[in-house]
């Protein structure tokens, strides 16, 4: 190590009298870690090593506290969690009863004649489990359109003002018994219910006002915030158009990312466009870049949109949807590989994650052996014979593991007893040589990596239920857990080289904790305290 002049050891920090969990093989655990203005790590080690070393610089009293590298999410929606922010909440809403009175004090907020939005509702934590209609919400509401997302973001349900305002700029009618091609209008007697899946939801999209660019804003700066509230300092967002970058690309330029974002272009749109015309896209900053994209192969398990092999255990005749026409999803699939752009594509079903597995192979060809790290987000539902594949081929399984834990009330009523050993199989997938990434889809679950940590530890909810955990030979353990949300993670994107782990000239993003979460109970990694999140050497949040 070189020695540093007084002028620049007055600009480096150590932090000092910690736990420093590295991730670093070589070097796991240390004490103290130095960085300098630039925020790249100097070195790691005992604490009295650094301090002599430095004898200039900052120190971080971290005395009984844990530092982590900082979490990443390998799986989330930034903007779609800043307007879930700002609309109803309709999570955990026990019956259609409790949706309809949170609707009912959030309309208090709104002008007369704007659109009642909200999400999170799931039909499956209700009585009956049954679909909802637009005549649940009409009492309520007989003239103000209401369109609320299901949890999954895979379904919508809308009241008869909102079906009223389709019907007028409609190509066609409702009624009928004709589907729009990769989705699903739910009709009884040949009307519509007021639920639309997958791709039927763009025919409600399509009409409800477009937020202005003061609500964007608002939107994105709600969900950085709370980003790193909850110690990310990463988050590989599944989905951006071209807009959504240049609105990010605005708070990078202004200095108000406080969390680094890999966007992964918004299918065969403008983005993917940008990236083949104009080559991978990087920002100055560093915290910002576009460098993958996000295809869609088949819809959610809640909604029974999931592409099955064979039909729903609870729904005879349905084998769920195909929300990209097989050929152009491999037609996408070339196009990024001949732009060098990574590919990730959502798969839940087994014939969805069979499907992928197949493109992938045809599209990749000789490049199979290559570095590519192509991705199947999800990977939920996967058939016996395709464990292997993963690892073959070279494809990362990106999954979420608080997804096993909100689906296991359900998840064998709509696969049965054989299928389900294949489901939200973590170590099945590790242990066939696949690499995981993990995540937390929010904002269809929490955006708090500590859920998805105890998610993947325990098997269990959030009152660890459970006992034991629900098929708990596929538990991970705490180890594998974070460095599922740090190393693991950072690997998927390409971005081994700069964070994911505490090194020398890595970043220095990391997460103070008041607890070990590789000493604590399973149980309590969902609780442990975030005292600060740093990126680039420098606090982006601070507990009060």
């Amino acid at each position: 190590m070189l020695a540093c002049t007084g002028v620049v050891q007055a600009q480096v920090k150590v932090v000092t009298g910690a736990r420093v969990h590295t991730l670093d093989p070589a070097r796991p655990l240390v004490e103290a870690m130095a960085w300098d203005e630039h925020g790249r790590i100097l070195t790691i080690g005992d604490a009295s090593d650094l301090l002599a070393r430095y004898p200039g610089a900052k120190s971080i009293d971290a005395t009984g506290k844990t530092v982590i590298p900082g979490l990443i999410d390998a799986h989330g929606h930034v903007m779609g969690l800043g307007y879930a922010l700002m609309r109803a909440d309709l999570v955990d809403a026990a019956d259609k009863a409790e949706v309809i009175a949170r609707l009912r004090a959030f309309e208090m907020s709104l002008p007369p004649g704007a659109w009642l939005l909200g999400g999170g509702w799931d039909q499956n934590d209700w009585p009956g489990k049954a679909f909802p209609t637009a005549e649940d919400l009409d009492e309520a509401f007989p003239d103000r359109p209401v369109w609320l997302e299901r949890v999954d973001g895979h379904a919508g349900w809308g009241n008869s003002a909102a079906l009223r305002a389709v019907a007028a700029k409609a190509s066609r009618p409702l009624d009928g018994d004709w589907q729009p091609e990769g989705g699903r209008i739910e009709r009884v007697a040949g009307k519509p219910t007021g639920v639309f899946i997958d791709a039927a939801m763009s025919l409600v999209n399509d009409i409800v006002p477009a937020p202005d660019a003061a609500y964007r804003r608002q939107a994105l700066e709600k969900a950085t915030q709370a980003a790193v509230r909850h110690g990310l300092t990463g988050v590989h967002d599944m989905g951006v158009s071209r807009e959504d970058l240049a609105l990010m690309r605005q708070f990078a330029d202004e200095g108000r990312l406080p969390l680094r974002i890999d966007a992964y272009a918004d299918g065969d749109s403008g983005a993917l466009a940008d990236l083949c015309s104009a080559g991978l896209y990087r920002h100055a900053g560093g915290r910002l870049q576009m460098r993958g994209v996000k295809l869609y192969a088949d819809g959610a398990l809640g909604s029974r949109g999931a592409a099955l092999l064979e039909d729903y255990s609870d729904d005879p005749g349905n084998r769920g949807l195909l929300v990209t026409e097989p050929a152009a999803l491999e037609a996408a699939m070339r196009k990024a590989r001949g732009c060098h752009v990574q590919v990730a594509t959502h798969a839940i079903g087994d014939r969805g994650n069979r499907l992928v597995l197949d493109a992938y192979t045809r599209a990749l060809g000789d490049a199979a052996k290559t570095d590519h790290r192509w991705r199947i987000e999800h990977a939920q539902v996967v058939a016996p014979a395709e464990f292997p594949r993963f690892a073959a081929l070279g494809v990362i399984a990106s999954m979420q593991p608080t997804h096993a834990t909100s689906d296991m009330p359900w998840a064998q009523d709509r696969l049965g007893p054989t299928r389900i050993k294949g489901a939200y199989a973590w170590q099945r997938l590790q242990a066939s040589g696949a690499k995981l990434a993990l995540g937390s889809d929010f904002p269809v679950e929490s955006v708090d990596p500590r859920r998805g940590l105890h998610a993947a530890v325990t098997r269990q909810d959030g009152h660890d239920a459970p006992a034991g955990g629900w098929m708990p030979d596929q538990r991970l353990s705490a180890a594998e857990a974070l460095r599922g949300f740090t190393a693991d993670a950072a690997w998927a994107a390409h971005d081994e080289a700069e964070v994911g782990k505490l090194a020398p000239g890595l970043r220095a993003d990391f997460v103070i904790l008041d607890e070990d979460p590789l000493a604590v109970p399973g149980e309590q990694l969902d609780a442990l305290h975030v005292r600060s999140t740093w990126v680039d050497g420098k606090p982006v949040y601070e507990a009060k």
